[in-house]
């Protein structure tokens, strides 16, 4: 389990509202290099800006909600910000202050500001609010929640983004200060390597951690579809007793996360949930840290909490999986970011093989609205959002090589 949950109480991370760090950063182009040596992105294009300078010239109040596939992505924000001449607030969870004190202080000096996903962080959403009525930087935030390692596949959305764009929007019409609008943000990764020459000896230690034998003469699409199903197995064995009946792969990966969260959440929420899975692993964290945090509880059921914790993550991770998602259309980008979820699974990181190519493409502005979220089941505010942010990602993907065998 990668290091996203902190056992000690929060404290906010307000954003630094300076400018002259910022612009150093942007004249010398700082994140380009560290993006280049630590996360592997080589180039980029940025199309359309004129679209979030239009809004900006005209004063509204901004919110940029772009998909989550790569951790990468908010620094790769940095060259839209660049090339419109701005700088950025963004919300950030909370554990990547608590990873070391230059990347702590790196996203606090670029505007960064913490967020409690364990809990409910008012001081964080009403920063938020107050950035977007000030109106004197756009406001970054990932609707997703996490990252996805699905480039061309837009997840489930949480409607805090919509709740903070309805709540300035309130606040700006009250001042007399305009508009606010969001900008949906679409981020594509392009791998411009090779990519058999690239994934062959990853997938040689991954059949090696499986304690397979080599198989090194079947196609490299079928290499990367058995890795994936024999990942799969093991956790259906690990919470099942025995890997299931071959059904839907769909219908598959739900029942194995309901197998996983029900009974935690029959235990701290006292009913099963459904739905989206990241509000519901919220919830269920948001019971089981507090006392941790607060050493009120005993050694043995301190692990106990941090195995279930660790259930959860399976959980959430299992949630990224997309059926048929290579299957579907083979381009050497899902082979690549498959390839990635794999080594993550398995050994929480990941290698950088560089040689990516990222366009970050901004579209045109949604006006948000102050009347109140109608009572229907989908907020259409939201439903616009992501039907905006996946046209996007399906266009995108599209100019994506398909996979064609060496």
């Amino acid at each position: 389990m990668q290091n996203i949950i902190i056992e000690k109480p929060y404290q906010f991370v307000p954003p630094h509202r300076g400018t002259w760090w910022p612009a150093i950063i942007q004249r010398f182009n700082l994140y380009g290099i560290y993006l280049r040596k630590y996360e592997g992105v080589a180039s980029y294009e940025v199309r359309y800006p004129e679209r979030l300078k239009e809004s900006l010239d005209a004063g509204h109040g901004v919110l940029l909600a772009p998909n989550h596939s790569r951790v990468s992505d908010p620094l790769v924000l940095g060259f839209l910000a660049r090339e419109v001449d701005c700088n950025l607030y963004s919300m950030a969870s909370w554990h990547l202050f608590n990873q070391g004190w230059l990347k702590a202080w790196a996203i606090h000096i670029m505007g960064g500001f913490s967020v409690y996903r364990e809990g409910t962080d008012r001081k964080s959403i009403a920063t938020a609010i107050d950035v977007m009525v000030e109106a004197d930087r756009p406001l970054v935030l990932f609707p997703e929640g996490s990252t996805t390692r699905t480039n061309d596949h837009l997840h489930s959305l949480l409607d805090g983004v919509a709740f903070i764009a309805r709540s300035a929007a309130k606040r700006r019409e009250k001042e007399g200060r305009g508009a606010t609008v969001i900008h949906p943000i679409g981020i594509k990764y392009h791998f411009q390597g090779d990519i058999e020459a690239t994934l062959k000896p990853v997938l040689h230690e991954l059949e090696f951690r499986l304690g397979w034998r080599t198989l090194e003469e079947l196609p490299l699409l079928e290499r990367i579809e058995r890795i994936g199903e024999g990942l799969f197995c093991l956790e259906e064995i690990r919470y099942f007793g025995h890997p299931r009946n071959p059904v839907e792969m769909k219908a598959r990966t739900r029942e194995l996360i309901d197998q996983i969260l029900h009974p935690l959440e029959r235990e701290w929420l006292q009913e099963p949930g459904e739905g989206n899975v990241l509000p519901r692993i919220k919830a269920l964290r948001s019971r089981m840290l507090p006392d941790m945090i607060a050493g009120k509880v005993s050694a043995e059921e301190r692990a106990r909490r941090w195995m279930q914790l660790e259930d959860i993550y399976v959980a959430q991770q299992i949630s990224c999986y997309v059926a048929n998602y290579v299957r579907d259309y083979p381009s050497i980008d899902r082979l690549l970011e498959t390839v990635e979820r794999y080594e993550e699974d398995l050994k929480d990181v990941t290698t950088h093989h560089g040689m990516l190519h990222v366009v970050i493409e901004v579209d045109h502005p949604i006006a948000v609205g102050t009347e109140r979220r109608p009572k229907a089941e989908e907020d259409p505010l939201m439903v616009e959002l992501r039907k905006r942010l996946q046209t996007m990602l399906t266009s995108l993907g599209q100019e994506s090589k398909l996979y064609t065998p060496a």
